[in-house]
């Protein structure tokens, strides 16, 4: 393998960047990335701020302390009073529109009030925060030295100052030879970054095509903005691996525009890789389509384990009714508030069963509902043998049943 110094692949991708872009900013320690981020808050936010109006701004973002924290006060808007007496409404981040976001690219920042000093390689600032930051070791040495290097700068000097680093939501390792990203969370683990890939699962290992596909401004801020995942259970931050990317799009893509037959379709992912996230994350990115009216997720009984009810009341609470009562799955269907429900197929199956609780999910015969069915290889159907194309049959003769029944 060819060598190549570390400093050149770092002007290089900086370089790329500003190509895709990036505006190239002199941030280099703490104070200047101050400087930075009011200005860009100002300019997101089309307001301008006294040092007492930006001094509040620092304070509603290190008061909540850690990355998972953080990353909400991410997404949320800030309530500020101004010395004036008006109130205006601060965002540091569009997950809705990401070309909205301003994308500035810096190099070797500088951070000495922690443990020890350390010289940051590339960081990405988005609205003037840093939420991607990039480490690089020259080429012939392996990835995980950059992998252990961040994990050394996550225990020494992310949380110093300001703790703005603390707002890194994804990492960039790469020799330029091989890249791979993954989301900040504590306790990490080289097995859990993941190299990107193209739709067709072409594996883009070299760091100038990552750059322009993975760093591309429209892809990054989708990335951030709608494909991590704060995982309320072990309190991290977890980020879509490729293929659930894909399948992610794909679902959400042909809710938007169903074909005029056909318009079902199943996703195959092997064991341990990460179906219900996918399942979930689809969900959650269906419910805030303003063309559907509820995403029902069903389950087998015995698959509606802790962990699907945690996660899935981290999004909605309440979604989930772990009970026997089918009354409630009623209630729930009924309730034009409830975006989301997590049932079981055997409450479903009783829901549709009974004419009473037809009479009372009659409004929904004119709504668009999006049923997502788990396992449906196994579980549902109580035969583990039925090719792919019957499994889909089986379903979409279920929902229609379902849908001849509050119709009738």
């Amino acid at each position: 393998m060819n060598t190549q110094p570390e400093q050149v692949l770092e002007d290089n991708l900086v370089a790329q960047l500003v190509g895709q872009d990036y505006t190239r900013v002199e941030v280099t320690d703490e104070a200047s990335m101050l400087d930075n981020l009011m200005a860009q808050v100002e300019a997101f936010n089309g307001v301008t701020l006294t040092a007492g109006e930006f001094t509040k701004v620092l304070h509603h973002l290190n008061k909540s302390a850690g990355v998972f924290q953080k990353a909400k006060t991410l997404r949320d808007r800030m309530n500020l009073t101004k010395e004036d007496g008006t109130t205006v409404y601060l965002e540091f981040f569009d997950s809705t529109d990401p070309l909205r976001n301003h994308y500035q690219v810096t190099q070797q920042v500088k951070m000495d009030e922690g443990t020890y000093r350390n010289r940051y390689d590339v960081t990405i600032l988005v609205n003037g925060l840093p939420l991607v930051q990039i480490e690089l070791k020259r080429r012939g040495l392996e990835m995980k030295e950059a992998f252990n290097q961040i994990q050394r700068y996550q225990k020494h000097s992310f949380w110093s100052g300001h703790g703005l680093f603390h707002f890194v939501q994804l990492f960039v390792i790469s020799n330029g030879v091989n890249t791979k990203y993954y989301a900040n969370a504590r306790k990490q683990s080289f097995k859990q970054t993941f190299y990107w890939a193209q739709e067709d699962n072409t594996t883009i290992r070299d760091l100038q095509p990552f750059a322009r596909i993975f760093l591309d401004r429209q892809h990054l801020g989708t990335m951030i903005g709608k494909y991590i995942v704060r995982n309320e259970t072990d309190r991290i931050l977890m980020v879509l691996r490729p293929y659930q990317y894909y399948a992610t799009e794909a679902i959400v893509k042909r809710v938007k525009n169903p074909p005029a037959e056909g318009a079902n379709g199943y996703i195959w992912h092997t064991t341990g890789s990460g179906k219900t996230l996918t399942s979930f994350k689809a969900a959650q990115i269906m419910t805030g389509l303003p063309e559907v009216h509820k995403v029902v997720f069903c389950v087998d009984r015995k698959d509606l384990d802790y962990q699907t009810i945690k996660e899935f009341n981290s999004f909605s609470k309440g979604s989930v009714d772990s009970t026997n009562n089918t009354k409630k799955l009623v209630s729930q269907f009924a309730d034009a508030d409830t975006k989301l429900i997590v049932t079981t197929l055997q409450k479903l199956n009783t829901a549709i069963s009974k004419a009473k609780y037809l009479e009372e999910m009659k409004a929904l015969q004119d709504e668009r509902v999006i049923f997502i069915f788990d396992e449906c290889h196994r579980s549902q159907f109580g035969d583990m043998v039925f090719p792919r194309k019957r499994v889909l049959e089986k379903v979409v003769d279920y929902v229609d049943t379902f849908i001849r029944g509050i119709a009738a």
